[in-house]
């Protein structure tokens, strides 16, 4: 187990090119789960928990941890599955989402592999709106699951999806007519993200991946130039088959797509480089999630 610790340690700070390193645990019972070790912070033997009240019933209390105080969110009992029950032999993963930090109690951490996003899938479909699958894959013969951690957070503590009126009544009636395209994998945050947009009276199209966006534009752009139907484009990063990265990549070697404006969106806000953003060609980065903030940028970029 130190030397998943370590690995873990050492390639956060690893950013990737349409590939992805997991690092696979599972809960109560057999079925394995993966979580983008780009958002991992730290693995850990569960420590002591104190608990609070009036906690959401997920919360299996809080952790001091390096001078933190951390919720600890049973990952089965979030997702409607059993509680896990012995917790000396548990551990918990600290990761980043949405610019705060969250550990999550699983039942046994495994080993960390390294995949290309073309070989994540979205989820089958037939699994209904109700499950919490971003995206699977199989590994060995066994099927993965990634689990959509903003839909699970946002179960726990909504985030404020209210874009403040003074920005609001500030947007030109000029941006009016504009349309903009949103390619993100967790259906909470393609809504979180038109809810924002929206408001200003801008219209959106949404997409569940990065392939889906440019399969999309590149058969739009067949019809007219591309900019006269879509003044922007907000991506995520982490999608199954195609991330942002490589989306954006694609846009800018397509001179059909390529004075597209991107921005890029997304909850990797801990570790992520603008190095590799600059090297892609993306217009900006935002951090996952201020309505205010991307409401802003998006009027800005459409205006400039």
């Amino acid at each position: 187990m130190a030397g998943i610790l370590d690995s873990v340690n050492q390639r956060t700070q690893l950013v990737g090119q349409n590939r992805l390193e997991l690092l696979m645990f599972r809960l109560v019972g057999k079925q394995r789960y993966g979580i983008n070790v780009f958002k991992v912070k730290e693995v850990l033997q569960c420590p002591p928990l104190t608990a609070l009240p009036k906690l959401n019933s997920v919360v299996r209390g809080v952790a001091h941890i390096r001078g933190q105080t951390i919720s600890i969110i049973d990952l089965s009992r979030a997702t409607k599955g059993p509680a896990i029950t012995d917790l000396s032999k548990a551990f918990v993963i600290i990761a980043e989402y949405n610019r705060s930090v969250q550990g999550f109690l699983v039942g046994s951490v495994e080993r960390i592999i390294n995949m290309n996003w073309e070989n994540i899938m979205p989820p089958p479909k037939g699994v209904g709106k109700l499950n919490y699958l971003t995206a699977v894959t199989e590994v060995e013969n066994e099927l993965v699951s990634i689990l959509d951690v903003e839909k699970i957070l946002d179960e726990i503590s909504p985030f404020p999806t209210e874009v403040s009126s003074s920005i609001v009544d500030e947007a030109p009636e000029s941006i009016h007519d504009k349309k903009i395209l949103v390619a993100d994998d967790s259906s909470v945050a393609r809504n979180q993200v038109k809810r924002a947009v929206t408001s200003l009276g801008i219209e959106v199209d949404l997409c569940k991946d990065g392939k889906e966006a440019l399969d999309l534009l590149k058969a739009k752009a067949k019809e007219g130039p591309i900019n006269d139907l879509y003044s922007l484009v907000i991506s995520d990063i982490e999608m199954p088959e195609m991330d942002g990265y490589t989306l954006t990549a694609a846009i800018r070697s397509d001179p059909a797509l390529r004075d597209l404006k991107v921005i890029l969106h997304t909850s990797l806000s801990g570790v992520f480089n603008q190095a590799m953003v600059d090297k892609v060609g993306a217009n900006a980065f935002i951090a996952k999630f201020n309505p205010d903030e991307l409401a802003s940028a998006v009027r800005n970029s459409i205006e400039n």
